[in-house]
């Protein structure tokens, strides 16, 4: 089949509807989560936490992903992604609010902790889901799916800013979007594939993923120095991430003395951009390649929070968390992309590696962002942000260049792999 018959093709009508349905877990999935984050300074305050402290305690839930992340895979076999990611949504948000309405710091972290959790075996659980209905459409559909996460997530921190700014008890926010966003997960049963996972998984067809690599297996070096790298590049991206999650609202309203509402604004621009990155980031691949795309993004991250953290103001600093999350909008699924293709591995295994790893970014960042605010000031610690726009420059060479195009002008089937 040829890429032109391949790109022309219609999905089907089960394909259609899978990808409605793959599309309300990844909206709910961001959208659970984003509704705490404003309500974080008002909790840090009440429970009478340090920076060090809460950063702790934030730390819990990538501690939890990291624990639970490995079993997602035998979950997802045994009982099947689409109840494996529904299940784990309800349970998520349940933990959400149990770190909502904590009454001391260790109820916080062991909601987070739970939290943490049952989101990995989500995130595992509906990227799976999502891989093998982008095999039915033959073309990448991926980066839409994180697109409606951002999505969610977007409207998450509006709902938490806007609770916190009229005082909304935080129970009440975060029992009616826990029962809300459970509801619309399991209303997306009715649209998902229904029978047993595949018992391997194809590559992925993502335009401008393959590497000069690609046909042939790599030595034992070379291939775990290339998912060290994606790692990296994965790391880095949850770096910039849960610096706008867990210290934006923080940071601007302390350090800035912004508006509880504005102070929920730095985390809504970062994921507003990163929804925008999303959007534009396949046609851009196609047409630059992912190294240039990646390395372009960490420029951005660099340039962006540096400026706004040298010179300190609100609307700079919302300003910088936006250009963040629009320099790491292609970021984690081009090392997921690149992961799942790299011969020498088992089918699913180095997509597995990544998707696990990257969340080592989630756990250290809000420990050392923690330390080095106590220790000098928030400002200071979220220099973590342009470190991180640095990695991805450096490392952003392990992916693909400028995507081949055949000789009608389409672009070329992936090559195979193995």
């Amino acid at each position: 089949m040829t890429s032109l018959t391949t790109y022309a093709q219609r999905p089907t009508r089960e394909a259609v509807r899978a990808r409605a349905g793959v599309a309300m877990l990844f909206f709910t999935n961001g959208a659970i989560f984003a509704n705490l984050l404003p309500r974080y300074p008002e909790i840090k305050a009440e429970l009478h936490l340090s920076n060090a402290a809460f950063g702790v305690a934030v730390a819990a839930f990538p501690l939890g992903a990291l624990l639970a992340g490995l079993m997602a895979g035998m979950l997802v076999r045994r009982f099947r992604s689409a109840r494996v990611a529904i299940v784990a949504t309800v349970l998520t948000a349940l933990g959400i609010l149990f770190a909502g309405v904590a009454p001391v710091w260790i109820v916080l972290a062991g909601g987070l902790f739970l939290a943490g959790a049952m989101d990995s075996i989500t995130d595992v659980a509906q990227n799976s889901h999502g891989l093998r209905v982008q095999k039915l459409y033959q073309r990448s559909i991926l980066n839409s799916f994180h697109a409606v996460w951002s999505i969610g997530a977007v409207l998450g921190g509006v709902l938490g800013a806007v609770a916190a700014q009229f005082a909304v008890p935080v129970a009440v926010q975060l029992g009616g979007s826990a029962a809300l966003f459970s509801l619309m997960a399991v209303t997306a049963n009715r649209f998902l594939l229904h029978g047993a996972e595949p018992a391997t998984v194809e590559p992925a067809l993502v335009s401008g993923v393959a590497s000069s690599t690609s046909r042939r297996t790599p030595v034992l070096l070379v291939r775990y120095g290339v998912l060290a790298a994606l790692v990296v590049i994965a790391a880095s991206a949850s770096i910039v991430e849960d610096a706008g999650s867990s210290w934006s609202a923080i940071y601007l309203s302390g350090s800035l003395e912004a508006s509880a509402f504005v102070a929920g604004v730095g985390f809504i621009a970062l994921q507003g951009m990163q929804f925008v990155g999303r959007i534009c980031g396949d046609r851009l691949v196609d047409r630059f390649g992912q190294r240039v795309v990646a390395r372009a993004g960490g420029l951005v991250v660099f340039i962006g929070m540096g400026v706004a953290l040298a010179i300190p103001t609100i609307l700079g600093t919302v300003v910088g968390f936006g250009l963040a999350g629009l320099g790491v909008a292609t970021l984690i699924p081009a090392a997921m992309h690149a992961a799942d293709e790299l011969p020498g591995f088992r089918p699913g295994t180095g997509l597995t590696i990544v998707s696990w790893l990257l969340r080592v970014g989630f756990l250290l960042s809000p420990l050392i962002v923690g330390a080095l605010a106590d220790a000098s000031s928030l400002r200071f610690g979220l220099l973590v942000v342009p470190v991180a726009g640095l990695l991805v420059m450096v490392f952003s060479a392990v992916l693909s260049g400028k995507a081949r195009v055949s000789a009608d002008n389409q672009p070329a089937d992936p090559p195979a792999v193995g």
